[in-house]
């Protein structure tokens, strides 16, 4: 019961880039930098298992950003020429590349961690790639001019990036698309089928992850202004029921996202989100099996996935840790309570 996991990203070490920051500098250069990503990747496979978690990833260490580290493998990107632009319905600004010509992947884009994340645990282990309608959003189209259009460019080049993962010996591919939350009428209506072609074909375990976003104050500041109840996932969730991804990431511990929102994932394995983001504040486990106690009531046990809220990639490396050895202690004691 209870197969615990992270979303995605951790904190980078200090060795590696700036830390405490989602667009972090790299420390290094070169065949140097490969090498320090890969030891990062080491370092936190280490940490999970440390923890007691269930399913393994690569903390995203040898990605600056979890965007932009796939589309810098993609060809028709212009990185020289980056402009300001809102993003996430203009909730904040970000300097972004331009979309100038037709998309192509340039090679593999994560063979090296994905292979390693594979070869460095005994554990299931699962890689995280953008969602298609996130990765429209993070970028200023400059040639195709149909976010649609877009969106499915890129969905096929997730397509290939995934089977490739599956081939390296990956159990769960994850698409992020917190945009969903931002665009939720537009999600219902083309996110989910473009989602459904990045994951085409696969015959591993497929998820998507929809949070309301990283622990930044604008983040924050956007989730005080939605009121004591926040229904966004009301109006998707259908579409991704009726889908054939397997998996749904959802934040939800110190959220107003009621919970009986979940019984609209009715066949889906739910990864609930029982570890804060937006806090330095460390779970106690109790608090955590208490936040799958009250999911209980609306996933069966067998369908529960604990896990983060969002990314811990923000946040500092001891608070990191911190929160993952919670998540383990709080899974292992919502075990217990039900043995």
């Amino acid at each position: 019961m209870f197969e615990s996991t992270i979303a995605g990203s951790l904190p980078k070490p200090s060795w590696l880039a700036e830390t405490e920051k989602l667009w972090p500098k790299w420390k290094a250069e070169g065949p140097e930098l490969q090498q320090a990503k890969l030891d990062a990747t080491l370092l936190w496979i280490k940490a999970q298992e440390d923890a007691g978690l269930d399913v393994i990833g690569d903390g995203e260490q040898s990605r600056q950003h979890f965007v932009h580290g796939f589309v810098e493998q993609v060809e028709g990107i212009d990185f020289e020429h980056k402009v300001e632009m809102g993003i996430r319905d203009d909730r904040y600004k970000a300097m972004v590349p331009q979309v100038v010509g037709p998309l192509r992947l340039k090679g593999r884009v994560h063979a090296s961690e994905a292979r390693l994340l594979r070869a460095s645990t005994k554990k299931k282990t699962k890689f995280t790639l953008p969602g298609p309608m996130t990765i429209v959003d993070t970028v200023a189209d400059r040639f195709y001019g149909d976010r649609i259009k877009l969106a499915f460019a890129f969905a096929e080049l997730l397509n290939q990036e995934a089977l490739a993962l599956q081939a390296d010996g990956i159990d769960i591919v994850q698409f992020d698309e917190p945009a969903f939350n931002a665009y939720i009428d537009q999600a219902a209506d083309w996110g989910v089928q473009a989602l459904e072609r990045a994951a085409q074909g696969l015959t591993c375990t497929t998820a998507v992850h929809i949070c309301y976003g990283y622990g930044i104050k604008a983040n924050i500041d956007w989730k005080n202004s939605l009121g004591e109840e926040w229904r966004q996932y009301e109006r998707f969730f259908p579409a991704l029921a009726a889908s054939s991804i397997q998996q749904v990431s959802l934040e939800f511990i110190h959220s107003h996202v009621p919970p009986e929102l979940m019984s609209l994932l009715k066949g889906k394995d739910v990864m609930l989100g029982v570890i804060d983001v937006a806090s330095s504040q460390i779970e106690t486990p109790e608090e955590v099996a208490d936040t799958i106690d009250r999911a209980l009531q609306f996933v069966p046990r067998e369908r529960l996935r604990p896990c983060t809220n969002c990314g811990l990639a923000p946040m500092s490396r001891a608070v990191a840790i911190a929160k993952l050895e919670a998540l383990g202690r709080g899974v292992a004691l919502a075990r217990q309570r039900l043995a």
